[in-house]
This record gives C-alpha cells, sequence and structure tokens, in this order.
C-alpha cells in the first residue's frame, strides 16, 4: 500500500510507515517452534519446512479416460476392428500389449506396455464381447498422463512458509506425506477496555453497551490461524489496565486490546503501557482507525510480548486489524510480506468531501462491475462491515465522482 503524495494530517504517522514498524518488529520475533500434524488436521497452518516428493506424480503412465489402450500402428486408418486382449481397471497393472489387440482401459489405470495411445470410449464401438471397432485414427501420446508430469521425484511441491489450503493438504497427500512440519500457532492475548462494556445475555446498565469488538476480533484471529487467549472485559482504571497487561504478556507473541487507546481521561492504555512496556507509535493517519498504538510488554524474565492496542469503535478495530494486524501476525510466521490483493474499479458513487487523512471506504460489488458505497461511513456503524465485501483506499484529500476508477481492497484477501 502506498499513500497519496498529499501530506497525511500533521503529527500523525503515516499508514505505510505504521505497517512498516510493525512488520520490521514481527520480522525480530519469528516463531520458531513446530509440530508435526496430520495432513489431514493442517489446514490453515504455516509450513515449518519444505516439502518434497518422494515419488513421481503419476507414479507410471496411466489414461486419463475410459476407452482403449492400444498400438498407432495397428489403426492405420479409421473402422479397424482390434481383438480386446485384455481389460484393465485402476488398481491392476495389465500384462504387455500384444500386437494387433487393444486392452480395455479405465481413467487412472497403468498404460500396458506397448502401447502409444488411448481412444476414448465414445469414438470406439464393441463389435461384440470380444473385439471393438476403433472410429478415429489416433495421435501419439493421445489420453495417456505421463509419469512425473505433475511432480518429479525430488521436486520441492511446498515451500518452507506456504499456508497449507485445502490444495495444498491434497498436494502434501499426493506425494505420500500423512504428516507435515508446521509452525505452531501465534499465541495471542485479547482483552477490551471499558466500563462501559456488557457481555450478550448479560443486562444492559444505563449507559452500557454490548462487547462486539470481542468477538468480532476473537473470530478475526482464529481466521488468522491464532490460539487465542482471551482475557475479556477489564475495569478502565490503571492499576487493573497494568495488571491485565502483565498477565497477558506471558506466554504469548502479542498482546491485542481494543478501546483505552484515544486521549481521554479513561484512556489508561498508554501510561499503562509506558509503565510495563513501550510504545513506538501511537496516532496513524487513516480513517477510521487513527488511534493505533504499538509496543511490547515485559515480561518478568525480561523479554517481550508484542503489543497492538486498537481502537474501541468497532468498525475502526476492523479495519485496523485488517490492515495492520493481520500483516503483523503474517511476518511473526516468517511468511513474505506483500501488498494485498488491489483492483482498480469503477466507483458508482460521489466522495465529494475527502480527509485529511488515508481513508477506507466500506464498498460492495455490484451486478454491473462496479462499486457501492454503505450509505453510512460511520466508523460504530458495524452493519457494514457485514454488507461490505471490500474497502476502497481513498488517498488522503482525494474526492471521488462517480464513474473514477479507484482501487479496491477485498476483504477476504486482506485477511489472508
Amino acid at each position: 500500500m502506498s499513500d497519496s503524495p498529499s501530506a497525511p494530517a500533521p503529527g500523525l504517522l503515516s499508514l505505510d510507515e505504521a505497517l512498516s514498524r510493525l512488520l520490521a518488529a514481527g520480522a525480530q520475533c519469528v516463531i520458531q517452534q513446530a509440530d508435526d500434524v496430520a495432513t489431514l488436521q493442517a489446514l490453515g497452518r504455516v509450513l515449518a519446512e519444505d516439502v518434497r516428493s518422494g515419488l513421481d506424480v503419476p507414479p507410471a503412465d496411466n489414461s486419463s479416460m475410459d476407452g482403449y489402450a492400444l498400438r498407432l500402428a495397428d489403426v492405420p486408418a479409421a473402422g479397424v476392428v482390434l481383438p480386446v486382449s485384455q481389460r484393465i481397471p485402476a488398481g491392476v497393472v495389465g500384462g504387455a500389449l500384444a500386437a494387433g489387440t487393444a486392452a480395455r482401459i479405465f481413467t487412472g489405470a497403468q498404460i500396458p506396455s506397448g502401447a502409444d495411445a488411448v481412444v476414448m470410449q465414445e469414438q470406439c464401438a464393441p463389435v461384440d464381447p470380444q473385439s471393438v471397432r476403433v472410429d478415429t485414427v489416433p495421435a501419439a501420446g493421445q489420453w495417456i498422463r505421463r509419469r512425473g508430469e505433475d511432480i518429479a521425484a525430488g521436486a520441492t511441491v511446498l515451500a518452507h512458509g506456504t499456508v497449507l489450503t485445502p490444495q495444498a493438504m491434497g498436494l502434501a497427500a499426493s506425494v505420500g506425506r500423512a504428516t507435515v512440519r508446521v509452525l505452531r500457532r501465534p499465541r495471542v492475548a485479547l482483552f477490551s477496555t471499558g466500563d462501559e462494556l456488557a457481555m450478550p445475555g448479560e443486562p444492559l446498565k444505563p449507559g452500557g453497551i454490548y462487547n462486539s469488538n470481542r468477538f468480532t476480533l476473537t473470530g478475526l484471529l482464529q481466521a488468522s490461524g491464532c490460539d487465542v487467549k482471551d482475557l475479556g472485559i477489564v475495569p478502565d482504571r490503571l492499576e487493573a489496565t497494568r495488571q491485565a497487561l502483565r498477565v497477558a504478556a506471558e506466554g504469548v507473541d502479542l498482546i491485542l486490546t481494543s478501546g483505552g487507546v484515544s486521549v481521554g481521561e479513561e484512556d489508561h492504555l498508554k501510561p499503562a503501557m509506558r509503565l510495563e512496556g513501550r510504545l513506538d507509535l501511537w496516532q496513524v493517519a487513516m480513517k477510521p482507525g487513527k488511534p493505533l498504538a504499538f509496543g511490547a510488554v515485559r515480561r518478568e524474565d525480561g523479554s517481550e510480548a508484542l503489543f497492538v492496542g486498537m481502537p474501541g469503535n468497532p468498525v475502526s478495530s476492523f479495519v485496523t486489524y485488517l490492515l495492520t494486524v493481520a500483516p503483523l501476525l503474517r511476518a511473526l510466521q516468517g511468511r513474505t510480506a506483500r501488498p494485498p490483493a488491489a483492483y482498480a474499479l469503477r466507483a458508482d458513487f460521489d466522495w465529494p468531501r475527502p480527509d485529511r487523512r488515508r481513508e477506507f471506504l466500506r464498498v460492495r460489488l455490484n451486478g454491473q462491475g462496479g462499486l457501492d458505497l454503505f450509505p453510512n461511513q460511520s466508523s460504530g456503524v458495524l452493519t457494514s462491515t457485514v454488507w461490505a465485501d471490500g474497502l476502497v483506499d481513498v488517498p488522503a484529500l482525494q474526492p471521488i465522482a462517480r464513474g473514477d476508477s479507484v482501487r479496491f481492497l477485498p476483504l477476504n484477501a486482506l485477511l489472508g
């Protein structure tokens, strides 16, 4: 992501610079511990080593069609009738193909020695139970999958740092890997601050709100492959915040909080962090998400747990997570830093009053190939994050007119 040439709001760090600092810190704290897990249970895990193949895939020439294996020399013209000398289903190794005969063969079955083509059954016609008429002249190698054409023995099929998708699990299984070595999951402590917060199922006191961030952030962390240490809600008191930070730091890679990072008298994270660790940045020139804190909390043994404090507004914490925390978690797993997938699409809306900060608008693809804007872009409207399927990255001070090309960031790509 690159900033607009326009300067960000005075006194604020650009998003690119903030992200660069987070990624640099993550690269210094890459998780080293690894586990062997069953390939069948490895979805979403990150490989701790290369996966190499000990065999060719496929291990032998095989048929990609149901049909008849034969010799080209025996079919000089369409309409030749050949005796059927054998039947070869998948999993059975046939004998050498006798000259002047055909072998009934099925998809995945090994090609018998001597055969140099397969004719699909739709281009053949049985004459009787023991013979077949071939109604086309085949080409050499037709419908034969060659040994090793997918994977050669010794090849690296999955590299260290690869996230195991369903197809990657299948690829590991195709070379015989029953288990894979993966990095342990990132361990993240999570808590929210605010005396106004209540949990769903509890009665709301006057002025209270339900703690949606706890659920949104837990889900985001789980989607990022993390083990979550949930510390619940912390009261708006300095000593309680300090104690929560001390407890959170033990045994985790990252502490993630929501709320308490603004500049009000009841926002205690900043002084608590100065007493329990350090802060490397505080405010970022982005909207939503200006009050972003980053630093580290000291553990009893002198080591540190990284810390990210996010704003309490639900949209702000959601967007901030996607743009900063998700990349940080990838860095902790040693994954290569990469810009998020972005697409130039048409804005089917106007945005005439841009902010001094870089903005991220909640939008959705429409049936005409353009983008619709959620009508209320307030940082408190969580509905917009469910409705939207992406964000428009708006440079500082840049208005948008209907029909303009804008930079679209899909939500699923930001999380991946």
